[in-house]
């Protein structure tokens, strides 16, 4: 077996536990009347529990931080709440297709940032991707629709929401790399970070899913019912990153980013079969939009790898 054909049975695999996110929420939205917020903070809390004795006893460098990179982990940490809770939201309000498509218009959103806060070039393609993003995001979430804003206004704003949060949070992620701190360590970090924000957004009975107390943040799930909501921690999140940072080792990252492409599918997919869910023409439209979008952005970041007799020339 080949580097690259390995490289993409382990991103492949990776990306599939990553499309079970969406599904795996509403499911546990549906089927257990789970608050999203309180959704949000178990799952946290449970990829700190797996990850965190993981990095000691076989990494334990990875668990020390620089005191300089305190600050960073703290705006990461909460951004990564506000983007969890407010995902959560629109997996509820949405259901699964439609929230992870709109996740995915993050593209736009972070050529858009990029250029703001890294002052990175923003060339014909990328403007096209960001029209094309913001345009499939509208199409999505119907928000053309002005009887969407008084049926579901819930789910229009955080399906839009959605998409710029996770933008925010993708610069983190550059920033952290430029910044050279492991990626095993920013997601245990930002995650255990975040679960203490998601903790006191539970605590304001005013905002959308909150628990409203710290007793009620302890659901009433049967055993099968933790069972899902450890799965969830467990497999989309430690092992899909996971996955997908071991198949960088083997494959080119704007390929990788390519094939993640394939999640929103996987996930209506999954969507349609176990939950019932259907996407409207205009919504599925709206979808191959986004995906446009996403391909343009990264192949145009993909730079051409040098000729053979010019790899080692300085």
């Amino acid at each position: 077996m080949t580097r690259s054909i390995r490289g993409y049975i382990i991103a492949m695999t990776g990306i599939v536990f990553w499309s079970t996110t969406g599904t795996l929420i509403s499911y546990l939205i549906i089927h257990y009347h789970l608050a999203a917020l309180t959704l949000a903070y178990w799952r946290g809390l449970f990829v700190c529990v797996a990850l965190g004795p993981t990095l000691f006893l076989f990494r334990r460098s990875l668990l020390r931080i620089r005191r300089a990179d305190l600050g960073f982990f703290l705006l990461n940490g909460l951004i990564l709440a506000v983007f969890n809770s407010i995902w959560s939201v629109s997996v509820q309000a949405n259901g699964a297709a439609v929230a992870t498509v709109l996740g995915y218009s993050s593209a736009g959103f972070t050529a858009i940032l990029a250029l703001w806060i890294f002052k990175e070039k923003l060339g014909p393609w990328k403007m096209l991707a960001i029209v094309l993003s913001l345009s499939g995001c509208v199409l999505v979430s119907n928000a053309l629709d002005a009887s969407m804003w008084q049926l579901n206004p819930l789910g229009v704003i955080t399906g839009l929401l959605s998409g710029l949060l996770f933008a925010f949070y993708s610069l983190m992620g550059k920033e952290a790399a430029r910044r050279g701190i492991n990626s095993w360590t920013a997601m245990l970090v930002s995650f255990f970070i975040s679960t203490q924000f998601i903790m006191l957004f539970n605590l304001l009975p005013f905002l959308p899913g909150a628990a409203g107390s710290l007793k009620a943040i302890w659901p009433h799930l049967a055993l099968d019912g933790w069972g899902v909501l450890i799965l969830l921690s467990f497999g989309p999140t430690v092992l899909g990153f996971g996955l997908y940072n071991l198949a960088m080792n083997y494959l080119p990252a704007g390929t990788t980013n390519l094939l993640a492409t394939s999640e929103p599918a996987m996930t209506t997919l999954q969507a349609y079969i176990f939950l019932g869910e259907r996407m409207t023409l205009i919504q599925l439209i709206g979808s191959l939009v986004i995906l446009a979008a996403v391909f343009i952005v990264q192949l145009d970041e993909e730079k051409p790898l040098p000729e053979p007799g010019q790899r080692n020339q300085i």
